[in-house]
């Protein structure tokens, strides 16, 4: 049974080693309690899931079926709405908290990578750059477009454009540190993201 939550990402710092050797490099993340808002089902809608909703907001940030979805189930306002497919046991209305997880879990984390703008073939796929000598016409390029027999470009040839803003996912980083008491849960390592970008972070199976 899978187990998630979401959370924000807050930024990164670092802490001593149990043992104060070296420090280690954490993500710091704020999972306020989130709300089970709806559940699907295989007879209904052909697949087990559970919506999540998760940081309080305005009712004007909403649209009108957002409200009335939330309200049908006496929630207020929520920023954000995601469905984990097979987690069950929960009923709609009941909280989600840190409390799923244990110090040392192992989990993979899934965010919105930053966006970088448009970029070119050496920053966006790390292509090798030509000879920078004066004589040489070729420096940044793209290189090779493909044969020239096929009097066309190939779908898939790596070329400049828009880099980032994409969905990403960690897998196998370690729960370093829970503090319940302040919603908080340290990760060993990055996530994807920037600051306050949503995170979802799921136990490993």
């Amino acid at each position: 049974m899978a187990l998630a939550l979401m959370g924000k990402k807050i930024g990164m710092t670092q802490i001593f080693s149990p043992n104060g050797e070296f420090l280690l490099p954490v993500t710091v993340v704020l999972v306020t309690p989130n709300i089970v808002s709806s559940i699907k089902n295989e007879e209904k809608d052909g697949y087990k899931a559970l919506q999540l909703a998760f940081e309080d907001c305005k009712e004007k940030s909403l649209n009108k079926s957002e409200i009335q979805h939330l309200a049908k189930n006496n929630i207020s306002a929520k920023r954000y709405l995601r469905e984990i497919r097979n987690m069950e046991g929960y009923s709609v209305g009941d909280i989600v908290d840190s409390s799923i997880f244990n110090e040392g879990d192992k989990v993979k984390v899934t965010g919105t990578s930053k966006g970088k703008g448009f970029a070119g073939v050496i920053k966006r796929y790390h292509f090798s750059r030509g000879p920078m000598g004066h004589g040489s016409g070729y420096h940044r390029g793209v290189g090779s477009m493909g044969s020239i027999a096929a009097n066309r470009v190939f779908k898939g040839k790596k070329l400049p454009g828009r880099m980032g803003n994409e969905q990403r996912t960690v897998g196998n980083l370690t729960i370093y540190k829970i503090l319940q008491d302040k919603n908080i849960i340290l990760i060993k390592g990055c996530v994807p993201g920037p600051k306050d970008g949503l995170l979802i972070i799921k136990k490993n199976a």
